[in-house]
């Protein structure tokens, strides 16, 4: 089990590779550091060659998922995952439920009761199944979908 999701696909290019990544670079901003900022371009990032590494402009959840990938001749590939920092982030709020037990096991030791992991352990499964994948799957199609738009691509296999 991967404690964080990521998203693997292929596509294929309705136009030549150059006229891809003129269009990329056109539609990104050069950024080092993956963070978000007002800006009239669709894409933050960078793009070396033919790889790029790029989060999606949209201010408040566009840094959420971070787009790595290459443009071949005819097609490429692409690789989302979740950020660095939000993947810290999402570590602390997955670590609660065994800060609570732990409390709870120090606290109270007379009282303790073992269906508290169990609840412990449903919490965990909770916000990892329910929570962070309902967001990661939202957010990253929506910068796929973009992803989509600017190069002009279609994708090799279904990715809903």
């Amino acid at each position: 089990m991967k404690l964080f999701p990521t998203k693997e696909l292929g596509f294929r290019l309705v136009n030549n590779q150059a006229e891809t990544l003129d269009r990329l670079n056109r539609r990104t901003e050069r950024s080092e550091n993956l963070t978000s900022q007002v800006t009239d371009k669709s894409f933050r990032g960078l793009i070396n060659g033919s790889e790029f590494r790029l989060i999606s402009s949209t201010i408040g959840k566009g840094a959420f998922c971070v787009m790595t990938g290459h443009i071949n001749s005819v097609d490429g590939s692409v690789k989302v995952e979740i950020h660095k920092v939000f993947r810290i982030l999402l570590s602390i709020i997955l670590s609660l439920p065994l800060v609570g037990i732990l409390a709870m096991a120090i606290s109270r030791k007379e009282e303790f009761s073992p269906i508290i992991i169990l609840v412990a352990i449903g919490q965990f499964l909770m916000i990892r199944f329910f929570f962070i994948e309902l967001a990661f799957r939202f957010l990253s199609r929506e910068s796929l979908n973009r992803l989509r738009e600017v190069l002009d691509l279609e994708w090799l296999k279904n990715y809903a």
